[in-house]
């Protein structure tokens, strides 16, 4: 079943999440306690995430996604400012090493 194998792809967490939300609503009576919804979502977060997510313990789904879409923004906005300081270091080293 398509929703014991969900999980997020790359970075694409609203996606991921979206469908997680329709699969759910069609498999309504097997998440019985909301915690079992939020235990299975969390489950297919990325490791990069998941710790965290879930030591946030999140009692309502709403939560939990509310959470990962906040660290998940975070760990993009983090890895583009290292991607942006990293260029800027290479410029800098190119341009030095030309004028020498």
């Amino acid at each position: 079943m398509e929703l014991w194998e969900l999980k997020v792809k790359g970075a694409d967490l609203a996606s991921y999440t979206q469908r997680f939300q329709e699969l759910a609503l069609l498999c309504g009576r097997m998440f019985s306690k909301e915690s079992d919804k939020i235990e299975k979502y969390v489950g297919g977060l990325p490791d990069m995430i998941h710790g965290s997510v879930v030591a946030s313990k999140p009692k309502m789904m709403q939560e939990a996604i509310k959470i990962a879409t906040e660290l998940m923004d975070k760990k993009i906005r983090t890895f583009a400012e290292r991607e942006t300081e990293s260029k800027r270091k290479f410029k800098n080293t190119s341009r030095t090493t030309r004028n020498q």
